[in-house]
């Protein structure tokens, strides 16, 4: 593996990489650290149909307004990360059933492959993903990390966004802990 960024190359996807957007996305669910990244398991993600998988990277696609799935590829073509970037708009409800005031982007499932971390692409993909957010007219991109996940929160700090001081509540787990999650943002430059 070269660590030369050159060598990779950062894009939106296409609505027929669907196939190559559900692998990456299965890999992504089996991190050691799935269960405090993402909001489902393997199973649930392998469960779906191709239906899904298709009409989630249309709904994500370079042509997309809504969202946009942007990938970073290895010099050998392999998918080795990817981040999604959604458009909130001003006075509807977001998955937690809070009330978004303002438009703005919400950056979701981001995910490196271990053997290309450290080496920057996780900046280049958000440096891609807040370039088109900014285009779209967002004020702002958020994003909503796990308490408990200090490498993803430490990146996000590092990457300039902040703690906004909303928290999103958790479903209690079997023990009868509550756990949470933390909104951080960035505001438009």
């Amino acid at each position: 593996m070269s660590n030369d960024l050159d060598h990779y190359v950062v894009r939106s996807i296409s609505a027929d990489e669907w196939p190559a957007a559900k692998a990456l996305r299965l890999v992504a669910l089996q991190d050691p650290i799935a269960h405090l990244a993402f909001l489902e398991t393997y199973e649930q993600a392998a469960a779906r149909p191709d239906s899904f998988w298709q009409e989630r990277a249309a709904g994500a696609a370079k042509d997309a307004t809504g969202a946009q799935q942007i990938v970073a590829e290895a010099p050998d073509g392999t998918w080795v990360g990817s981040l999604t970037v959604l458009v909130e708009e001003a006075g509807t409800t977001d998955w937690a059933g809070f009330p978004v005031e303002r438009r703005q982007g919400h950056v979701v499932g981001v995910f490196v492959r271990a053997d290309h971390r450290g080496i920057g692409l996780t900046e280049v993909l958000f440096d891609a993903g807040l370039e088109w957010a900014w285009n779209m007219g967002v004020e702002r991109v958020r994003l909503i990390v796990h308490e408990d996940n200090e490498r993803a929160r430490n990146f996000y700090r590092k990457a300039g966004f902040v703690p906004s001081g909303v928290t999103v509540p958790l479903k209690e787990g079997a023990d009868g802990s509550a756990e949470s999650e933390l909104e951080y943002v960035l505001e438009r430059p």
